[in-house]
């Protein structure tokens, strides 16, 4: 195999298999945001991608497509079921998302992981070029770039965290803790959200593992002398392109004025779009919406909330029993308040392309983003792009990401019911120029900072790291 000199490392291939239209099996880029950021970096470089076909047992040869060089990990059932479902789903989740649901600690899902983990580190390692790049992403690898750097110490390793990292009082629950920070610490640039984030990591390598701290930088002792890693914050954002592009065009629009029409014209449109997690606050916000309509604070004949909630881990029990809550709170809602030509809330349990995406946003008069604790949250990123009349209004978690940057949107903290109703209320309510002001300072932000400059910053923090020579004791 041919080596690369930029090699990115994911839990997940950026594709997926999927029947053509002579049900032949092909190859078909994912709609997902990170293979989204990292394709044109991919194309312009020598590069090459190392992670998991999405199937258990499937066994493939390093192959093309899409014009990426792609190099598949395999992973068998039970290492699905252990390291994925497992220690990366029902361990670090739940922790790393404020212990919203109670974390499991399992010897022999961490024993998976280790083994997953060092299978990555070894296909990266053989991928890339003599003082190439290895970039690693996210909470399933954490234990990556220290082994990558064990197997190649000429490449430089960057390392971005999507999802939150958890204070330390809750990190400490973490049995394996320490190693997980030795593990990210094999980067030369660690990446997080949120200036919180990378905070409560650098407070957890000063507190656990005794190394100095200054500002972003962490002195990590090595045998022939030290070096040096920066941890800090580079939010993520969207490609914003396709998003205007398709906002523009007259059949989404059209589209969007169906979507009104179908749900009877009302005069407000509040829509929820999220996968089915419990860190995305959708109980709470079903139970807000739920008490304005049984106050009569709001009338299901002006007022319709859509909520889509796209299907995710549905093995897992966490997942499965918050989706029978919220289906069981739908149908009393509805049950109680429906009317022959209105729908109190309108719930979707499934995923939509991004046309039918872009078209919901254009109807929605308030997106509520009501998690209870997120990395970034790119669908309010998705929706400020979208609104090219400078139309709409944001209700957004000061627990998300996305809080830090997108200023001008009616913050709330979801766990405060009569708050996040009186901020459903507000949104509703407020005077056309009032969004617009808002409404334009959000899009001015969301379209400069979009996911070529995030892509680019952090590449420049790599680049600087592979020009700073190590210093010897």
């Amino acid at each position: 195999m041919t080596v690369a000199e930029f090699v990115v490392v994911a839990n997940r291939l950026p594709v997926d298999r999927v029947h053509g239209p002579d049900g032949e099996e092909i190859w078909r880029t994912s709609p997902g945001g990170l293979v989204a950021a990292l394709e044109p970096v991919m194309h312009s470089v020598d590069g090459a991608w190392v992670g998991w076909p999405g199937q258990a047992d499937l066994e493939l040869e390093p192959f093309e497509a899409g014009g990426l060089r792609l190099i598949p990990v395999a992973l068998s059932e039970e290492e699905v079921e252990e390291y994925y479902e497992g220690f990366a789903n029902d361990t670090i989740w739940p922790l790393y998302h404020d212990v919203i649901a109670p974390p499991q600690y399992h010897r022999e899902w961490w024993e998976a992981y280790v083994t997953v983990n060092r299978r990555f580190a070894e296909a990266a390692a053989s991928a890339v070029a003599q003082g190439g790049t290895v970039w690693v992403h996210d909470y399933q690898l954490q234990l990556v770039p220290e082994m990558v750097r064990a197997l190649r110490p000429d490449v430089t390793i960057g390392y971005f965290h999507h999802i939150p990292f958890p204070a330390h009082g809750l990190y400490a629950q973490l049995p394996w803790r320490d190693q997980v920070l030795r593990g990210l610490l094999g980067a030369d640039v660690i990446g997080f959200q949120r200036t919180q984030d990378a905070s409560y990591f650098l407070a957890a390598v000063r507190r656990r593992l005794r190394h100095e701290v200054k500002g972003s930088n962490v002195t990590v002792p090595e045998e022939d002398g030290t070096r040096t890693v920066l941890a800090k914050a580079f939010p993520i954002s969207i490609d914003t392109v396709p998003y205007i592009e398709l906002a523009a065009r007259p059949d989404i629009q059209a589209r969007a004025a169906e979507i009104r029409e179908s749900l009877g014209n009302p005069k407000k449109i509040l829509l929820g779009v999220d996968r089915l997690d419990y860190t995305k606050g959708i109980r709470h916000r079903i139970k807000a919406y739920a008490e304005l309509v049984a106050q009569g604070t709001l009338n299901v004949e002006d007022v319709t909330f859509v909520q889509v909630a796209s299907p995710s881990r549905e093995r897992v029990d966490s997942y499965v029993q918050l989706r029978d809550e919220i289906e069981l709170s739908v149908g009393r809602l509805n049950g109680d308040y429906d009317t022959m030509g209105h729908t109190a809330i309108r719930y979707l349990h499934q995923g939509f392309p991004r046309e039918e995406m872009v078209a919901l946003y254009l109807a929605a008069d308030v997106m509520l983003v009501t998690a209870l604790r997120d990395g970034m949250n790119l669908v309010a990123k998705e929706y400020v792009a979208t609104r090219r009349d400078n139309r709409g209004v944001l209700v957004l978690s000061e627990f998300t990401g996305a809080a830090d940057e997108l200023r001008q949107a009616v913050r709330v903290n979801p766990h405060d019911i009569e708050g996040l109703k009186d901020a459903i209320m507000t949104a509703v309510q407020m005077p056309s120029a009032e969004q617009g002001r808002r409404m334009r300072a959000l899009r001015k932000r969301v379209l400069e900072h979009d996911v070529n400059a995030w892509s680019s910053s952090f590449l420049s923090a790599l680049r600087a790291a592979q020009n700073k020579p190590t210093s010897s004791s």
